[in-house]
């Protein structure tokens, strides 16, 4: 397998753990529902370990820039679609303006692994 389908599938899969593991943290309801507390802390520790698989490639700022604007981005939507909370026109400006932070990174920076 190509190691960069590895570094990004791992920093991807880390990136869809943390929105599901942020999910169930607003499912536990500050930690009073065991089912979904458990799926947090499940969540949390495969999103952290996936992220430190593509941390053998890409620098810690990089990944982490990646890693938490999709993130932010992704549990956004999902709080949009599953939670029904909405976003205004600045949120949705400030959402706009991670996501070209993180293509900017990505496409220019010498930084970042190709």
């Amino acid at each position: 397998m190509h190691p960069a389908l590895i570094t990004y599938g791992s920093l991807i899969v880390a990136i869809v753990f943390e929105v599901v593991g942020t999910s169930f943290l607003q499912a536990s309801h500050q930690f009073t529902r065991p089912l979904p507390t458990a799926m947090m802390a499940l969540c949390y520790a495969a999103a952290f370990y996936f992220l430190s698989i593509s941390l053998k490639v890409i620098p810690v700022g990089i990944a982490y820039a990646i890693w938490s604007g999709l993130g932010i981005v992704l549990i956004s939507t999902v709080g949009l679609i599953v939670f029904k909370q909405t976003l205004d026109t600045p949120a949705l400006i400030g959402l706009g303006l991670i996501v070209a932070g993180v293509i900017v990174v990505n496409v220019f920076s010498q930084s970042v692994s190709h």
